[in-house]
Parts: C-alpha cells; structure tokens; sequence
C-alpha cells in the first residue's frame, strides 16, 4: 500500500509575529488506475489505502457489479512506462465473475474522475442514472432523531488520518439493528469514502444494505445519493448541505436525504416517515423482498 501522509516543510505566517518554520502532515493524494482483465476502465484521484475496496465500491456504484461472486480477484500492478519496475500500487486490475455483463456496454462514459468530483467523466446528463438492483423505497426501517444526531461525532472519533491533516473526508456506516458503527473510510474525494464503504460491504457479502445509514462528513451531492441507491442504503445523513439534484433523486427513489446534521437539529429533504422524534430505540423490521431493478 502506497503513502497515507507525507511531511513537508511549511512557513507558519501570523500578522503581527515572526514567521517561523515547521513540519506539517498532508493527506496523500496519488491517481488510482483502475483496469479490469487488463482494460483501463476509470482513473480517480485517491488517498492509497483500502483500494480494493475503492475499485469494487466503483463498480458497484455503475452497476457493474451487484453481488459478491461477481468480483473475483484485484491485484496491483505497474502502471504505464513503470518497465516491469517496483510496484507502485497505484494500478489495480480487477478479474470479473464469468456471469458479468461485458464492460462494452459502458461506452457512454469516459471514466476520469478528480478527488472534488465523481461524475465530471459523464459523457452526458442522460448517461448519470444507473439502474439499481434495489429498491431502497421498500425499506420499513425506522431510527429516532436522538440516534442520527449521534452519528457525526461518531464518525470523527473514527478519522483517525483526518486527525493528523485535516485534510480527508470521511463515510460511515450504521447497522440500525446493532446501533454499531460498522466500518468507517478516509478519502481525499468524498465519492472515494463513501466508494470504499460500499466495497467493504460487497466484499463482505452485505449488499444490499438494508436497515443502514451512511453517514459522511460533508455535503450530499447527486452522486452520493446514486451510491447509496446501488448499495441498497435508505438513509444518507450529511453534516452540510444538499444539492437539488440529490433531493430530487432522494424523492425519486425512496431514500431519506438528511442534511445540517449538526447538534440536536437536522433538516430531512425527503422520506421523513423514517425519522422518529420519539425517545424509544431505534427499530428495524424485516423487509420484504426484493421489488425488480428500476431505474435510478
């Protein structure tokens, strides 16, 4: 695995003092190839680390994959010009299940994407939607409003690279039915942590996330809500603001979009039935099964 941190050297400037020199810590940023039997398909800018994880949340996230028997192997290798030298770890090819659509249906999509945004490599509007094999609209789950204002200092006792720079993003994600936070990942990009979540959960055979919320450290973009969507995820907390576009795709598809998830308030966009101001525990109950593919 490639660098989480470095250290560099930096002039600390204060209006009305000496500068003076010191050591800070950075959050790594270094591009990620992702190939699949050995076919570039996406390239994303990332902090190294958890990158299996990364490229089969990816995957799942364009409906490329949707169960675990469908991602077979990842190995890294060296990347273009690297002459079979040392491994940089920052080109990893995947090996898909034989039951696996053939990649040549993804024309439409350029796969670049930068840490700031997930969806710049869309060759148009129309090709952003994905259909998802589930249909989060089904899901009964319930949690009180005490238990999701919770989550966000749950999530940053978990940051444990942000701690040290300052600099990372960060997703999470809550079993409902335990109350436990169960896995939680730093990225440079947001669509990155929420990605490595995702790939933690299909690696691990959880898909879909029923009774789950992904909670993440900033604002809720379009992009984030369509993951949650593919993962089977029905509520998305966020510590900021939503864009329209992820509460029109919230409304569309059943999710609940919460947003200013800060204290002892929130706003709820979308599907509020889900959140109780009641003072009883959280509930979950068992959801019935699974509705067709629609289209997100």
């Amino acid at each position: 695995m490639g660098r989480i941190t470095s250290r560099r050297s930096l002039t600390k400037v204060t209006v009305g003092q000496e500068s003076r020199t010191r050591i800070d810590v950075l959050a790594v940023e270094e591009p990620l190839e992702i190939r699949v039997a050995g076919t570039p398909l996406a390239v994303t800018m990332r902090t190294p680390g958890h990158d299996v994880e990364l490229a089969a949340g990816f995957l799942v996230s364009e409906g490329i994959v949707r169960r675990r028997d469908d991602f077979e192997s990842a190995m890294h290798c060296g990347g273009p010009g690297s002459d079979a030298g040392p491994n940089q770890y920052n080109v990893l090819d995947i090996r898909l299940g034989p039951d696996v659509a053939p990649l040549s249906s993804l024309a439409t999509r350029n796969f670049y994407t930068t840490s700031s945004c997930g969806l710049c490599g869309k060759a148009s509007i129309d090709a952003v939607t994905t259909v998802s094999a589930y249909d989060v609209s089904i899901d009964p789950v319930t949690v009180t409003a005490a238990a999701v204002a919770s989550f966000p200092d749950r999530l940053r006792a978990g940051q444990a690279v942000f701690d040290k720079t300052g600099g990372l993003h960060a997703a999470g994600l809550v079993d409902l039915k335990s109350g436990e936070l169960v896995v939680v990942r730093e990225d440079v990009g947001r669509h990155n942590a929420v990605d490595k979540v995702v790939g933690w959960a299909l690696l691990n055979d959880r898909l879909p996330l029923r009774g789950k919320v992904l909670q993440v450290s900033g604002r809720a973009s379009f992009e984030l809500v369509q993951k949650a969507v593919m993962a089977g995820i029905p509520i998305l907390a966020a510590v900021s603001a939503p864009s329209s576009l992820a509460v029109e795709l919230a409304a569309d598809t059943g999710v609940t979009l919460i947003g200013f998830l800060r204290g002892d308030s929130m706003n709820v966009y979308t599907r509020p039935d889900r959140i109780s101001s009641e003072s009883h525990p959280s509930t979950i109950k068992e959801a019935p099964h699974e509705a067709p593919a629609r289209a997100v």
